[in-house]
């Protein structure tokens, strides 16, 4: 699941997460550890433009602070960045940076990765936000050898260039899996030629089928080989008969029910699916997830 608090749009923000903090948020990592959850997102913008303050917010926590603090309270559960827009710094500097959580948390990462969309922070940051497409696909490239195991890593492109240079620690995983977000025909391709996996951003259920069969697609024709996991985004859930407008696209009812419109997902080719919960506070969030841990769960299959 994305972590509420740490990204606050009025796309799916709830009221009471304009109050909450860092307790609420290691609640609730806490919860996802303990319910089997598969990992925990948080996004990134380092800074919002006026002009998209009122539908945004200012409020999105920096990932990888956020990420290693709730690493601290965790065990078992994943840490992903959902996603990291890594065009905006050297991919020395966020493989130093995703290193060193993946060391501390014991091999938890997966780098998810994005071209981002806000003008203002590329311009800022001294990025050619036209070109934000190409240095991703180059910055990919050049994070796969530099959160290699190789302690002196090489990457030799148009916008970056190294070698002999040494960064320790490693990662705890030897191979730290990147999936790819966006759901433009662009972000497609750069996912199936050159991400472990794929990770929509807003695509219906209808939409979902094309999708895969063109990454399919794309993966045997650039003979891409390895595992790779398909991702998909659901509807906002409440598990039981709320007793308070949750909105007319929430899946809503028993375990049972809930189970069997999610089980559509995997018969579509997803191997994941990221869940929001509707809460009017963090008691009514945690209950959520622990229900759906114990009995919603255990319904959708190994």
């Amino acid at each position: 699941m994305q972590l509420p608090v740490q990204s606050q749009s009025t796309l799916y923000a709830e009221p009471w997460e304009a109050g909450a903090g860092p307790d609420d948020l290691a609640e609730i990592a806490r919860t996802a550890d303990r319910c089997g959850f598969a990992y925990l997102a948080s996004c990134d913008h380092v800074a919002i433009p006026r002009r998209l303050a009122a539908a945004m917010s200012t409020v999105w926590y920096d990932p990888v602070a956020t990420l290693a603090f709730l690493a601290a309270v965790t065990e078992r559960v994943r840490l992903l960045s959902h996603v990291a827009v890594v065009g905006l710094r050297h991919p020395l500097l966020t493989a130093k940076q995703y290193a060193t959580l993946d060391h501390l948390s014991g091999g938890r990462l997966i780098l998810g990765v994005g071209a981002g969309h806000v003008r203002e922070e590329f311009e800022v940051l001294g990025v050619d936000f036209a070109a934000r497409g190409a240095l991703l696909d180059e910055c990919v490239d050049a994070l796969r050898a530099a959160l290699g195991p190789e302690e002196f890593p090489a990457h030799h492109g148009k916008a970056y260039d190294f070698e002999g240079l040494g960064q320790r620690p490693r990662p705890a995983q030897r191979h730290v899996p990147v999936w790819v977000g966006g759901s433009s025909p662009a972000a497609v391709r750069r996912a199936a030629v050159r991400g472990d996996g794929w990770l929509p951003q807003g695509d219906p259920r209808d939409r979902l089928p094309g999708q895969i069969a063109r990454l399919r697609d794309l993966r045997e024709q650039a003979g891409a080989e390895g595992p790779f996991t398909v991702g998909a985004i659901t509807e906002p859930l409440y598990v039981g008969a709320p007793g308070w407008d949750v909105g007319r696209r929430t899946l809503t009812g028993t375990p049972e029910a809930l189970a069997e419109s999610l089980r559509a997902y995997r018969a579509m080719g997803v191997d994941q699916i990221q869940v929001r919960f509707r809460s009017r506070g963090l008691g009514e969030l945690i209950d959520q997830m622990t229900a759906f841990g114990a009995e919603v769960a255990p319904l959708l299959g190994p």
